[in-house]
Formats: structure tokens, C-alpha cells, sequence
């Protein structure tokens, strides 16, 4: 019998419901494949970047909670571990669609391109703490 903690209850809960925000970003890429949304080629690479990314690791995410309940990972250490890859999912994906923004012929990162690194640092800050955790338990 699986038994899952509160903590990771809740947090698989709260990215269970972000699937209906890459849901929309699905929808916008489809618009943009069809020609009713215009976007630089730059920006076209960057949202296709986001939405994947974002997708992954909502996924990695939820697996990564039942990894870090199977090694008994709790207080300051669990919450990292639960918290580092759905984090970097929001992060990475914000970075691609927020540092692509602009109007006109964009082809080049604004400074928001530092959430997608955030967002490397928050991954392997999780699964380095999830994999620790499972090493030693």
C-alpha cells in the first residue's frame, strides 16, 4: 500500500492543478503553429522551450514527492527536496516565455532569462537532495 505524507499530499495537489495552466500554453503553441499568433522565430524556439519544460518537470515533480516519502525525508531537507523540482518547473517555464516577451522582431533573451537558471539550481538542488536521501535511507 502506497502511503503518501500531508506535505506531498498537498504539493502534488497544488501541480496536479498547474496542468491546466501548460494546458493553455498547449493551446497557445497550436495557435501560433496555425499562424493566428505571431512570434519571432526566437520566440517561437522559446515557448515551445517553456511549455516542454514545464510539462517535464510538473511530471518529474510528482514523482519526485512519492521518492522523497520513500526515503523519509522530513523538515528542512524534505521540504527542498519536495519543493526543488516543481519549482524549477515554474521557474524554467516563466524564464522561456517571460525573457521571449516583446513585440516586434525579438531575437534575443531579456534579463528574465535568469529564472530559467534559477530554475537549474532549484533541480538539482531537488534531486540531489532526493537522491541523497534515497542513498541513505
Amino acid at each position: 500500500m502506497l502511503t503518501i505524507s500531508d506535505q506531498s499530499r498537498y504539493l502534488a495537489a497544488a501541480v496536479l492543478l498547474t496542468i491546466v495552466g501548460i494546458e493553455f500554453g498547449g493551446w497557445f503553441l497550436v495557435r501560433v503553429a496555425r499562424g493566428d499568433q505571431r512570434l519571432s522565430p526566437f520566440q517561437q524556439k522559446f515557448a515551445r522551450a517553456g511549455h516542454a519544460h514545464a510539462g517535464v518537470l510538473v511530471t518529474l515533480g510528482l514523482v519526485c514527492l512519492l521518492f522523497a516519502d520513500a526515503a523519509g525525508l522530513d523538515g528542512v531537507i524534505g521540504w527542498v527536496a519536495r519543493i526543488g523540482v516543481p519549482a524549477a518547473a515554474a521557474l524554467m517555464s516563466a524564464g522561456f516565455f517571460l525573457s521571449s516577451m516583446g513585440r516586434g522582431e525579438v531575437t534575443r533573451p531579456n534579463r528574465l532569462i535568469v529564472l530559467v537558471w534559477l530554475g537549474a539550481v532549484s533541480l538539482a538542488v531537488g534531486v540531489v537532495s532526493i537522491g541523497i536521501g534515497l542513498l541513505t535511507a
